[in-house]
């Protein structure tokens, strides 16, 4: 008897292990066929980082080879998700198209239409939360809100996931354990592929092979700079690397705090890609932490690795703070959190936000950390907040200006992650103090000490004593073509102030 065929379809999920959504396809029926669909209306964005397009193509790639050592194969889908899926779907005779669900409200949406066609055809739908470790229904105050404040926030996600944790079992069933890749799958029938006349690739705009990516536009030359690593297999070498260390090396994740504060430094475990496009589970995450936990305890590794394990899992509660706030607030993607913030008088120069995008701001950090974003992709999340501290607070720009630009650059560039980051350093969103202004030098004299970020990505000034490096007053003959300042910090941080002090009290 021939098995029913279902559809898994891929988006924010690029790998076979721990897949909720594909692990209960592959419950259901053996005769599991993938798919992802290259759309348009994100491949033709603006906003469409090379770095991003980079990771995803090259995710793809593996993600492909690892669908037929698991028996089945991933079909390449390109245009309209509700217009061609349902047709893939009939054609295939589908009988259920399962995926996981997503936070952002294009997806949402999106999700909606294909939903709604797909049944209308008679199809059924699987859909799953696999991108959260909670779901975020599950998430409320005592009075039934959506939480707005991190910290209330993180009581209760930790708490749900310490209750997962001592009822056990397998992430599919409810609890936190990851779920291993499928395997024995069932592929489509060979006339479904290749029967003249009637294979898929003549009725359908199927892609046999994974498009260059000078398709889409510029493609990326930074590969070779960039921490994050695409695809299933390097994503869980980077997790043990960082949990476990490698071949008998220190373990990073012990030090993590404060090293995930040193640019300079390998001290972040750079998954932050991986999460971004789900090359990595957060349940497989969660149990590396765990597993870290259980390592330190073991070898008597004191307060301060165990603090640091705890850091990082704070870490990625902030992710999941973000994305939640996005799905039950989707408005923020469009602007402010904080009303009295739509009426802010910003100033918005056009050459000094372009003097920040090109690193030529006159002040080394940014200027250093905005040359990392350009050539690698990515950017130290210490310095991403220094950088957007310094265009808001001391260039007075909109801050959706450098959400935009962030999103233009970024391997990892996540529309919950990167808006609500930049919402906290405008002091725009969710949270409590209504002001930070980080001072540029001061910056980098806590965490860039001996000035090695700044001589890596600022090479024309490594000649400059460390001491001026960090403070940004370069004589004019050490500066060698390098810019002055253009703002001078102590004068624009009263200037925010004083437009801050005139908003509205809403």
């Amino acid at each position: 008897m021939t098995p029913p065929r279902w559809l898994f379809w891929h988006r924010r999920d690029l790998r076979l292990a721990d897949n909720l959504g594909l692990a209960a396809a592959a419950v259901a029926t053996p005769a599991v066929t993938g798919v992802f669909v290259l759309d348009p209306a994100l491949l033709a964005a603006p906003d469409l980082a090379p770095a991003r397009l980079w990771f995803l193509l090259e995710s793809l790639r593996e993600l492909a080879g690892r669908w037929r050592a698991a028996g089945s194969r991933l079909l390449l889908l390109q245009g309209d998700p509700a217009r061609e899926l349902p047709r893939l779907a009939e054609a295939l005779g589908a009988e259920v198209v399962a995926w996981n669900r997503d936070v952002e409200p294009y997806g949402r949406e999106r999700d909606r239409q294909v939903a709604a066609a797909l049944q209308a055809s008679g199809r059924r739908v699987l859909v799953d939360w696999d991108q959260l470790l909670v779901a975020p229904e599950a998430l409320r105050t005592g009075a039934g809100a959506p939480y707005r404040v991190y910290g209330p926030f993180l009581r209760n996600w930790r708490g749900q996931l310490e209750r997962k944790a001592e009822a056990g079992g397998s992430a599919l069933a409810g609890g936190l354990e990851p779920v291993a890749a499928p395997t024995a799958l069932v592929d489509m029938a060979p006339e479904a592929l290749h029967e003249p006349g009637r294979s898929l690739w003549s009725q359908l705009p199927l892609l046999e092979d994974l498009p260059a990516a000078e398709s889409f536009g510029t493609p990326f030359a930074g590969a070779d700079l960039c921490p994050c690593r695409p695809g299933e297999a390097a994503a869980l070498a980077q997790l043990q690397a960082f949990c476990d260390g490698a071949s008998g090396s220190a373990i990073p994740l012990f030090g993590y705090e404060p090293g995930r504060n040193l640019p300079a430094e390998a001290g972040t475990s750079a998954l932050s890609a991986a999460l971004k496009f789900g090359t990595l589970s957060p349940r497989q995450a969660w149990a590396g932490a765990r597993a870290a936990r259980a390592t330190a305890e073991q070898l008597g590794r004191g307060a301060e690795a165990l603090a640091s394990i705890g850091v990082w899992e704070q870490e990625l509660g902030w992710r999941e703070f973000y994305q939640q706030a996005l799905f039950h607030f989707p408005e923020l993607a469009e602007g402010p959190y904080r009303p009295q913030w739509k009426h802010f008088p910003w100033e918005n120069h056009q050459g000094r936000y372009e003097a920040w995008c090109e690193g030529l701001t006159g002040q080394p950090l940014v200027d250093a950390a905005m040359r990392q974003l350009n050539a690698s992709g990515w950017m130290h999340n210490r310095c991403r907040m220094v950088v957007a501290s310094y265009l808001v607070k001391d260039l007075i720009c909109d801050w959706r200006w450098g959400e935009t630009a962030f999103m233009a650059r970024l391997v990892d560039g996540d529309l919950a992650a990167n808006n609500g980051g930049w919402q906290w350093s405008a002091s725009s969103g969710m949270d409590p103090k209504p002001l930070r202004i980080f001072n540029p030098a001061t910056q980098a004299s806590k965490f860039d000490p001996d000035a090695s970020y700044i001589r890596t990505w600022l090479p024309e000034l490594r000649h400059v004593a460390t001491r001026d490096l960090l403070s940004g007053e370069i004589a004019p003959l050490e500066r060698r073509g390098y810019p002055a300042p253009i703002v001078n910090h102590k004068l624009q941080q009263a200037r925010f102030k004083a437009l801050y002090a005139s908003l509205p009290k809403l």
